[in-house]
């Protein structure tokens, strides 16, 4: 399965031509359904709808096609219903003037000084004035199948693209780790050597006074102690199982996102140790590169589903 990205954005459209609910039966305006969805990252699925009252009755079946196929992100759904002639002046219906002026007279009987209804009073009422009400219940789904099949497309192209950054991302860190492992043993036979130089002048300046078994067993002693305190072998096999883990995620696809955040996380832990038992300021700065590449990888991750 292909690794998907949280984020991206898809839109459709669908005409159709509604038919007047008046007398002289005249063909109103095609109509033109217009559908978006937005995603963002977010740790759960977070669903929002922004439908005109007409297509409210849509939500249950728009939730129910997003939900089997997201897992996560915060998604938006906007929806909006308008003509296509929506520049042209349209004819008020004749029923809808009618009623119009017997409710003028009826408001001019109690109210003589009342001013009378303008030709723009008469457009707008019209305007306003509900229309019959048309079945979205096939275009709705049909459109939203269009724009989720868009959506996911984007998101599958998007989470390509931060797939193969965390690939990159996982080669630097696998080199500075192959960097950081011939150090130690180099670092502890410094250490050795300069420990038992320091015997051997101590040795010179006790004349004899400290047995020399004694003190070149303490000199081992601390030798083999500021080894152990040093070693990050450890720390180096953990981080290339992490790296394994991660490299297996990624080609396996899917919902990874929240298991890739927890490696991230293992993954500072490892690096911030390798940076606290540096002995080197080279083992310093493989610590610090690393925390950075892991901090870029951090903040993709958090954009995988």
């Amino acid at each position: 399965m292909p690794v998907y990205s949280m984020t991206g954005y898809a839109s459709a459209q669908h005409g159709t031509s509604a038919t007047g609910a008046e007398t002289d039966a005249r063909a109103t305006p095609s109509r033109r359904l217009g559908l978006e969805i937005r995603s963002v990252n977010s740790r759960f699925l977070d669903l929002s709808f922004r439908l005109p009252d007409e297509l409210r009755a849509q939500e249950p079946a728009l939730r129910s096609l997003l939900t089997a196929r997201l897992k996560r992100g915060k998604v938006e759904v906007r929806a909006a219903l308008e003509s296509e002639d929506s520049n042209t002046l349209q004819d008020p219906p004749p029923r809808l003037l009618q009623r119009l002026n017997s409710i003028q007279d009826s408001v001019k009987a109690w109210l003589p000084n009342a001013a009378p209804l303008t030709v723009a009073d008469a457009l707008r009422l019209c305007a306003n004035a509900p229309s019959a009400s048309e079945d979205w219940s096939d275009a709705v789904p049909a459109l939203a199948e269009d724009a989720l099949d868009a959506l996911m497309a984007a998101r599958e192209r998007e989470g390509k693209r931060l797939a193969a950054m965390l690939q990159d991302r996982l080669k630097q860190l696998r080199a500075l780790a192959a960097q950081a492992v011939p150090m130690v043993p180099q670092l502890v036979e410094q250490q050795r050597t300069r420990f038992m130089e320091r015997w051997k002048e101590a040795m010179a300046l006790t004349d004899g006074a400290v047995a020399p078994e004694a003190a070149r067993d303490r000199a081992l002693t601390e030798a083999t102690a500021f080894a152990i305190r040093i070693d990050v072998a450890e720390e180096i096999t953990r981080l290339d199982s992490h790296l394994d883990e991660i490299e297996r995620l990624l080609k396996k696809g899917g919902e990874v996102g929240k298991r890739l955040d927890f490696l991230i996380q293992e993954l500072h832990r490892e690096a911030n140790t390798l940076g606290s038992k540096s002995a080197a300021l080279d083992l310093t700065r493989i610590s610090v590169d690393m925390k950075v590449l892991i901090e870029q990888m951090r903040e993709q991750v958090q954009n995988i589903e």
